[in-house]
């Protein structure tokens, strides 16, 4: 028997602003859009904090949002349970490492880029299921896994532990990445930085991709993945995944702070300089079957994105 939907939810559903359907929905405005422009809160902001355009480690300006701080450190103990609430995380790991050799593979330089001894950073990495993964391949040199929450870095650890052929590639940190030291040169930057469903629970967009920009060597590639902001993407997230299946903790995602393949694109080539190559590959969850690669769905629902950062022409 399906789910009963409670009466405050069908309210919800009532007075929703829906936006990109692709027919029309008569609808009243509530849900704010998405932006990359720089924050207008930290203007507001006290005295005693350092500007959010400020690149220094020592800043006092964080993109770290305390609240997604506290939702993740709750489910911490069950991280590493592959039938448990990261149980969707687990299952497109796997996706992930193909999408970066898909990134890779399409290089065409001469001489081609090294395809051994990379070296690797991932902001938010969680309990590490990417982490440790991209620690295992021959072609790893080094992993950087650095992640806010005290609590799930800790059962990264602990599981990390398990497998001692980690111990001398894998470095966990527990820092935001306004914390971590900028690389002293370029070309001692990282080969892949991934932000692997982290940009949808930080609060300004712009100002967390601009501190990670400088970790990428030239060269190298900045790899993300997060969902777009459609109607479709709020019933099957929210409604469908948190409230009705509830195979995804109640509270996880938050619509409004979607973004749109278009809206990565305009920030990484039109206000950025540095940047070349965009990949996009949207992914649709099959229940029984899991993440499956399919064409155009990156304009409604979940997808990775991935960005080269211009080589040295010397």
């Amino acid at each position: 028997m399906p789910p009963r939907i409670k009466p405050a939810l069908l309210r919800q559903l009532r007075y929703l602003h829906l936006p990109s359907s692709p027919s029309p929905v008569r609808c009243t405005s509530s849900f704010p859009s998405r932006s990359f422009s720089a924050t207008t809160a930290s203007a507001s902001a006290s005295a005693s904090h350092s500007s959010p355009n400020s690149t220094s480690p020592n800043s006092t300006f964080t993109t770290v949002s305390p609240d997604e701080v506290s939702h993740f450190n709750a489910l911490a103990s069950s991280w590493w349970d592959p039938q448990g609430p990261s149980r969707i995380l687990h299952l497109m790991n796997p996706l992930r490492h193909d999408f970066i050799r898909s990134c890779r593979s399409s290089v065409l330089d001469v001489p081609p880029p090294p395809s051994n001894n990379l070296k690797y950073l991932d902001i938010g990495c969680g309990g590490g299921i990417f982490a440790e993964s991209a620690a295992r391949l021959p072609t790893t040199a080094s992993v950087t896994a650095i992640d806010p929450s005290p609590e799930v870095l800790s059962v990264a650890k602990a599981h990390a532990k398990r497998d001692p052929a980690l111990r001398s590639k894998l470095t966990y940190l527990n820092t935001p990445i306004e914390n971590l030291p900028v690389p002293s040169t370029p070309q001692d930057g990282y080969d892949i930085v991934s932000i692997f469903e982290v940009i949808e629970h930080v609060p300004y967009p712009a100002d967390f991709l601009d501190r990670c920009a400088p970790f990428v060597k030239p060269g190298g590639w900045l790899v993300l993945s997060t969902i777009a902001r459609t109607w479709l993407s709020w019933v099957t997230t929210n409604l469908v995944a948190e409230d009705l299946l509830r195979i995804v903790p109640k509270g996880t995602h938050d619509w409004r702070k979607y973004i749109n393949e278009e809206e990565m694109k305009t920030y990484f080539l039109q206000k950025r300089a540095q940047w070349t190559e965009p990949r996009c590959m949207g992914v649709v969850y099959v229940p029984g079957l899991g993440w499956k690669e399919v064409p155009g769905s990156e304009k409604v629902g979940n997808y990775f994105f991935a960005v080269r950062k211009v080589p040295d022409t010397a």
